[in-house]
């Protein structure tokens, strides 16, 4: 009886391993790290001729993809949970997952897009959580500024991340700290490429690559936005023409009707904002919502995603897939969006209830895509110059952070219209 029993398992274990053709990895609370799947995901689409299903909704927003070793070797290098199934378990999924009565979905990623993030070549004081995520899960990048956008070179990518950088020719608002080295290498090198390009001042060749940026956005690229990078691309766009900056930035005073001269038909998401005409003030416009004003503090900060229709509305699904809805908040210099300065067609994907306002927003713009996320880095509350960047390693499953690595895969998903 018992020498029949072995034969048995091991036609069990092979006929069990010859059926096993898809590699599963779950994205709810059982993934080890989370922000390495994302790689793992970019890394199978940009070296293999393999299309990977995005199972919305479907515990987490989970992957699937044909097994092979070499699959299961990433995984394990690096540290992903991860399951082999078979054909008919994973048909039982896609049932459950199609069911009309399901709030969930299968999006087919075809091909890692080509990323660039755009950052100046001088040192800087501060890290970006974009470059700190795409580092972190494996995803490759190039890093491109100023020269390069204007050299034409943005259609070569099909998203581009904006981060800590001031569009308005301001040079971030750090006036009191102009003594200190960074400050003078970035004012050095943003007005020397100025120069090359034939301005005479930092504001307008900021102004000129925020229009190239919104061309590359209007012909169909994917632009992803964080901390001040957003609302000062935004008044960039409004403000084309129009000089907002003060003689302490640029030698010569602002035009003192500037607010009505902004054009806010220019813009992807603001409307009817005022600009921060005080130099000294560390703020851009009405945009933000300041830390005065939002009546919380980190003890109690947090934001909620909304739920969309998967079937109906994939790509905001897309862009909030993670293992938790609650979200801790975190600070920036431009943290959050006041919702009566939003575009009525704008997405808010997430908001903070308590203080009425917008953490996470989406939108087109011809055949384009942008999204805003507000805040500096989601595993550092309030992220102080010069303060050291933060280690991923100790955040593997970080909510906030997935947010992030949502917008790099999106633009590898076979699109469908979106309806609502």
């Amino acid at each position: 009886m018992k020498k029949g029993i072995l034969p048995l398992i091991i036609f069990f274990l092979i006929t069990t391993r010859s059926m096993a053709n898809q590699l599963f990895i779950p994205m709810d609370e059982v993934q080890k790290n989370h922000l390495k799947a994302y790689g793992l995901a970019f890394w199978v689409l940009k070296n293999y001729d393999t299309e990977i299903d995005w199972l919305l909704n479907y515990r987490g927003g989970s992957f699937s993809m044909p097994v092979t070793q070499n699959f299961i070797n990433e995984c394990i290098v690096r540290g992903i949970s991860y399951q082999v199934i078979s054909d008919s378990e994973y048909d039982t999924i896609i049932r459950q997952v199609k069911h009309p009565d399901a709030n969930m979905d299968a999006v087919k990623l075809q091909k890692a897009p080509k990323i660039a993030v755009y950052t100046p070549k001088s040192a800087r004081p501060w890290d970006d959580a974009v470059t700190l995520a795409l580092t972190y899960a494996e995803i490759s990048f190039d890093k491109i500024y100023d020269d390069e956008v204007m050299q034409g070179k943005l259609p070569e990518y099909d998203w581009l991340h904006l981060h800590h950088e001031d569009f308005t020719g301001q040079f971030g608002k750090f006036i009191n700290l102009k003594s200190t080295n960074w400050y003078q290498e970035q004012k050095k090198e943003i007005e020397f490429i100025a120069r090359k390009y034939g301005f005479t001042k930092a504001s307008e060749l900021k102004g000129a690559v925020a229009k190239k940026i919104s061309e590359f956005v209007l012909g169909g690229g994917y632009m992803f936005a964080m901390c001040n990078a957003t609302d000062t691309y935004e008044i960039a766009l409004a403000a084309q023409g129009v000089d907002i900056v003060e003689t302490v930035y640029d030698g010569d005073g602002s035009d003192a009707n500037a607010n009505a001269k902004l054009d806010y038909q220019r813009t992807f998401a603001f409307k009817n904002f005022k600009l921060e005409e005080d130099p000294y003030v560390v703020e851009f416009s009405e945009i933000d919502n300041r830390y005065e004003e939002r009546g919380v503090n980190e003890a109690n900060d947090y934001f909620t995603l909304f739920e969309f229709s998967a079937k109906y509305d994939p790509v905001p699904t897309m862009l909030t897939q993670n293992h938790s809805n609650l979200i801790k908040g975190f600070m920036g210099q431009t943290t959050a969006f006041k919702k009566q300065f939003i575009k009525s067609e704008v997405i808010i994907l997430a908001e903070n209830r308590a203080s009425n306002e917008a953490r996470y927003i989406h939108g087109t713009a011809g055949k384009g895509f942008w999204t805003y996320y507000g805040g500096h880095d989601p595993e550092d509350y309030q992220h102080i110059v010069n303060e050291e960047p933060t280690d991923l390693n100790l955040h593997p499953n970080s909510a906030g952070y997935r947010l992030i690595l949502n917008n790099v895969l999106f633009p590898a998903a076979k699109k469908k219209k979106m309806k609502t």
